[in-house]
């Protein structure tokens, strides 16, 4: 792999203590070992993350469920404004409340430079073609920006059925064909529904977080490194997976230089807008 390529990782949090600390990653606690959360988390550490993992910039999302914002949208601004070169940013909003959701998603895009916005069903419980996220794809389009969840089952312990993308993801990609749609954790274990809605709309992207190379299935492969190189962002999810520990795995996979390209830079700096 090329070390000078301007790597883009598509899913970071930076994450807070409380957010770390939330009953609903234990499980995820549990697969990584993390079992004691220090009081502080300075964004130096994210930064120092991708210093060692060879990515020069990176998505961090902000968090919004049922009980409120886990990750506001003014700590990711925040985030941002302190290393600019390396970070920028996706909103998220409050789903149970469309307008206010519609506002604070236009204040987040036009006041605090935020490039998208994310929002994940299984945390709502509601999947994407659910009425209340109707408001918000009309304003991502009038924006001008992707609308980003997450797909395939859920590693919380908590419903995984509204990351199925067929039907649900595939509602939206056909009523909404102006929106941008980046799917993060690559859809397992319904990748090949993913695939096909990647396949079938041109607006519709992967990204391959929460997965490291060793773990992609033989069709998601198989689509990145063919007919998919252009629909296929990479993203590391971390502080679940360290960058680094992923992209150590990617020369495993065979992908021709261009392919490489597409997936590590080329792909997310077209959807996302950025000039790194």
């Amino acid at each position: 792999m090329d070390s000078t390529l301007p790597v883009i990782d598509a899913w970071i949090q930076h994450p807070t203590p409380s957010f770390a600390r939330h009953p609903m990653f234990a499980s995820l606690r549990r697969w990584t070992g993390a079992d004691e959360i220090p009081d502080e988390l300075p964004i130096e550490l994210t930064v120092a993350a991708l210093d060692a993992g060879g990515v020069r910039t990176a998505i961090l999302s902000a968090w919004w469920g049922p009980g409120g914002p886990l990750i506001s949208n003014d700590e990711v601004a925040a985030c941002i404004r302190a290393y600019p070169d390396r970070f920028a940013g996706l909103a998220s909003v409050d789903l149970a409340h469309p307008m206010a959701a519609v506002r604070e998603l236009r204040r987040a895009v036009r006041q605090l430079g935020l490039r998208g916005l994310r929002v994940l069903p299984w945390l709502w419980n509601l999947p994407p073609n659910d009425r209340r996220y109707y408001p918000l794809y009309a304003e991502c389009v009038e924006l001008g920006i992707p609308f980003c969840l997450q797909v395939g089952h859920a590693g919380p312990l908590c419903p995984s059925e509204p990351g199925r993308p067929i039907p649900y993801l595939d509602d939206v990609a056909l009523e909404f064909p102006e929106l941008v749609i980046v799917a993060g954790h690559i859809g397992y274990p319904w990748t090949d529904e993913m695939i096909a809605l990647a396949t079938k709309y041109p607006n519709v992207y992967i990204d391959s977080s929460a997965y490291k190379p060793s773990r992609y299935p033989a069709s998601f492969v198989a689509y990145l490194g063919g007919h998919g190189r252009r629909k296929v962002l990479f993203g590391s999810n971390f502080p679940m997976l360290l960058p680094g520990s992923c992209l150590d795995q990617l020369p495993a996979l065979g992908l021709d230089d261009e392919a490489t390209r597409l997936f590590l830079h080329d792909n997310a700096a077209r959807v996302f807008g950025l000039t790194t």
